[in-house]
């Protein structure tokens, strides 16, 4: 692709859609006025991150609001006219004056008169808590049940995506392929904005995470062992992503775009407006990118078949993405609001791809076998969130109600053509058709008893359903008809219902923190389908299971705390893992599913120690989790007969089957150090240990099961170091290490990586160029050795070579956040974020 090429798909594609969601900030350009003042108390002290709001009685456009700082004082444009000022502060009683704004100027100091449950000097008291908070410009920190990381410093993944940030996030690494694991596991539950999404596709894939901009992300929540609060599946974790929702008052917007190489472009805007009782925001975008995948496995049989074989497969990938996202939250009083959002997203490709096979027999003559693939596909998400939030008072009694529907719908279509030695055998067209429906219903209720303590209760319900279509026609040289004529047309239905009620209960005796919790999950599982043979297969799964959770804490001293924690998790197999619906695009290598495949299940305990200062942060944690039941891959081979039409071949199948049990411990570190004004660490460090026992049948043996025992010490460590040139000029490097691990039947090399990036803010604060090199010595490859009964396969895949990308960010008015600091309590009560997070 040619720079001409490049330049028209940023232009066209995603410039327009940009301009159409930023043409909004025109509305909003008028002559203003610089106005300043102060928020005193009656003993004439500053109160700081009082809320000032400025209502115009002639235009409400004009209004706007302001949040004083930490001396009390304010400054904001205004347009001249008459206004009605309210001021409110914690503790303190609202106050209303008028005031005409004639032009620019100093208003003077606004007095404000305290609660009468406040103290006598006027001061906030202030309730202690088992949450442990660092400060707010800190990357990383840690609560009692889980660990948040702010990817607004990370500058590797500017102008990136989801699958970017995640790649610096502590506790978590993301493999060539776009498995995301935590601590050496990849059963990792996604959510986002706490609850599964259609934004991530029916089974989050690579893809998925890839259309999501990481401008567009807030933070994530890291949460290795989660309370009964959140649901259970998920024995490695939970990924919380958090979208953006401004939060300031007036209008604010940015615009971010991305040049790159291999070829990408992308350009996306996020928009709010708060004004009165109403909050808007709208955020969307687009972008091109193009990647390439590289595999290649070499065979060895050492018993019957005595041939090696050595396969190479190379796909190029072009595909589009667009998303678009608008919501407003309507405050009914002060204790009562509701909210509706949307999101739309689609992902478009075209893949190219060519799997050469090269056969040596020991006896016989060399064969060599093509196969070349064509392809297309297209995902359409849609997803609508409502919900309604009631504070019954303000001690922080709430109730919170949402309702989630979402759609997933997913068309693929492949021309595969094979042959042999050059001379063509056959072709096939295939159509896969996926839709997955979701609708999501979620009841929180908080009660707090006392000053310390709080009952948490809720009820959840997740109604899944997912339909595949695939159609696969053919046409071979020896067929005396040269049409295509139907082989075989697969049809599934997989549904899925959960009902879940959780109870916690948390509370303090002196410096000892607990929370203990009780989760209850109802589930049912239905699949139906019509196998390759034509047979009709129709099963049913149930299940329902106790979670318990506990959670305690010990403050030694300030931001000084040690931390203990159990819970039970269930780890429920994927759609695709249980229905066997083979891809063809690889006739040699396939996947296939298993409808008996059964949940497996954890047991987690944690004890870690957090230190939280102003210069460093310090997180270890020693971990044990124990699995029954375990899913692991399994490889095996089958060697496939000759026919008058096809020739003979060796196939390799990967299966996933309950192995046994898996126990695995570790220390988790984590840690950020400001060494200096202009330098800057953040470091992951996970040492673990597995031991995998069970049994399992080998189909190339026959039914003769084979015991199995893994076991060994692997590592995983990143470090990103920040230099700060100048108050304007800032980069990082980043290196990360994998160290290798053995499975059942699979033995994975080690692999690092280095990373690169640059910022610069430019035009007075409100721009920022960013430059990232992804992967600067191209070393970033899967590379694994796989054992079975009668043959050693090696294999090495890349999912994505080196590459770099330039963004430029540009930020629009900035107003000041209007809401009020939290009193401890209010920290401590909510331990699944803000913007209607709840992980119920």
């Amino acid at each position: 692709m040619n720079q001409t090429e490049i330049v028209n798909i940023f232009t066209k594609k995603t410039l327009a859609l940009t301009f159409v969601l930023s043409a909004a900030a025109m509305a909003f350009a008028q002559e203003k006025a610089g106005v300043t003042g102060m928020i005193v108390n009656k003993n004439n002290q500053p109160v700081p991150y009082a809320s000032v709001t400025f209502s115009n009685k002639a235009n409400k456009s004009l209004s706007d609001a302001v949040l004083t700082d930490e001396n009390g004082q304010y400054k904001l444009e205004l347009a001249p006219g008459n206004y009605d000022i309210t001021v409110e502060a914690i503790d303190y009683k609202k106050s209303i004056v008028n005031k005409n704004i004639a032009g620019p100027g100093n208003i003077g100091a606004l007095s404000i008169q305290p609660e009468a449950t406040t103290t006598l000097d006027g001061k906030t008291q202030e309730i202690q808590g088992v949450v442990i908070t660092a400060a707010a410009t800190k990357p990383y920190k840690v609560e009692l049940d889980k660990r948040t990381y702010d990817p607004s410093q990370d500058i590797v993944s500017k102008g990136g995506n989801l699958q970017d940030v995640l790649s610096n996030v502590p506790s978590v690494s993301v493999d060539t392929d776009g498995t995301v694991s935590m601590r050496g596991s990849s059963n990792v539950k996604f959510l986002i904005n706490g609850k599964p999404s259609a934004l991530l596709g029916i089974d989050d894939g690579a893809n998925a995470l890839q259309s999501i901009p990481a401008d567009q992300i807030d933070r994530i929540e890291v949460i290795t062992n989660p309370s009964s609060k959140f649901e259970a599946s998920g024995t490695a974790g939970i990924l919380n992503i958090i979208l953006k929702k401004n939060k300031k008052t007036g209008f604010n917007g940015s615009v971010t775009g991305t040049l790159g190489y291999l070829p990408q472009t992308a350009l996306n805007t996020n928009l709010s407006w708060r004004k009165g009782k109403f909050t808007w925001f709208l955020n969307g975008g687009g972008g091109y990118r193009e990647s390439k995948n590289t595999s290649r496995t070499d065979a060895i049989f050492n018993s019957g078949i005595n041939k090696e074989q050595h396969n190479e497969s190379i796909s190029k990938n072009k595909s589009d993405n667009y998303n678009a996202s608008g919501g407003l939250t309507f405050d009914i009083s002060d204790k009562t609001s509701v909210n509706a959002s949307g999101t739309v997203r689609t992902f478009d490709s075209d893949n190219t791809g060519n799997i050469n096979y090269f056969d040596y027999p020991f006896v016989g003559a060399d064969v060599f076998r093509q196969r070349s693939s064509i392809g297309s596909g297209n995902n359409l998400a849609f997803q609508g969130d409502f919900g309604l939030d009631h504070k019954f008072n303000d001690k922080g009694q709430n109730l919170a109600l949402s309702l989630s529907v979402q759609r997933n719908r997913s068309n693929n279509d492949s021309d595969i053509s094979d042959a042999t030695d050059g001379a063509f055998k056959l072709q096939d067209l295939i159509n896969q058709h996926t839709v997955n429906k979701s609708v999501i219903a979620k009841a929180d209720y908080e009660l707090p008893i006392g000053e310390n303590s709080k009952v948490e209760a809720g009820y959840r319900l997740d109604a899944n359903n997912n339909d595949y279509s695939n159609i696969v026609m053919r046409r071979k040289q020896a067929d005396l008809v040269p049409n295509f004529l139907p082989q075989y047309t697969y049809d599934a239905n997989y549904k899925e219902m959960f009902n879940a009620f959780y109870v916690q209960f948390r509370s303090k005796i002196g410096k000892l923190g607990y929370q203990l919790g009780l989760r209850d999950e109802v589930s049912k599982v239905d699949i139906n389908y019509v196998n390759k043979a034509g047979e009709a297969v129709i099963k049913s799964k149930n299940y329902n299971n106790l979670f318990p959770s506990v959670f305690l804490s010990y403050e030694i001293a300030k931001d000084n705390q040690f931390l203990l924690n159990y819970s039970r998790r269930i780890d429920r197999p994927r759609s695709f893992f249980l229905i066997p619906n083979p891809n063809y695009s690889d006739s040699q290598n396939i996947f296939d599913g298993n409808i008996d495949l059964n949940p497996s299940y954890v047991d987690s305990y944690e004890i870690g120690y957090s230190i939280s200062k102003k210069n460093f942060t310090i997180n270890p944690t020693l971990y044990y989790r124990h699995s029954t039941d375990d899913v692991k891959m399994l490889v095996f081979d089958e060697a496939v007969p000759a026919t008058p039409t096809e020739d003979a071949m060796t196939v390799f199948h990967t299966r996933p089957i309950n192995l046994g049990t898996d126990d695995r411990y570790g220390l988790d570190l984590n840690f950020n150090w400001d060494a200096t004004k202009w330098l800057k660490f953040l470091g992951n460090v996970d040492l673990f240990g597995y031991k995998t026992t069970g049994v399992y049948f080998d189909p190339a043996i026959m039914d003769k099961p084979t015991s199995f025992e893994g076991k060994g010490f692997s590592t995983r460590a990143r470090l990103t170091s920040t230099f700060k040139v100048d108050k304007t000029f800032s980069f990082q490097l980043q290196g990360f290490y994998r160290g290798g691990q053995k499975t059942e039947s699979i033995d994975r090399k080690d692999m690092y990586a280095v990373n690169f990036g640059a910022s610069k803010t430019i035009w007075n604060g409100n721009g920022t160029l960013s430059f990232n090199i992804q992967d600067i010595f191209n070393t970033r490859s899967m590379q694994s050795t796989a054992y079975g009964a009668n043959y050693t396969r090696d294999s090495y895949m890349q999912w994505q070579p080196r590459q770099f990308a330039l963004s430029l960010t540009y930020r629009f008015k900035q107003g000041e956040k209007v809401e009020q600091p939290k009193r401890k309590k209010d920290i401590n009560s909510n331990a699944a974020g803000d913007d209607q997070q709840s992980p119920m």
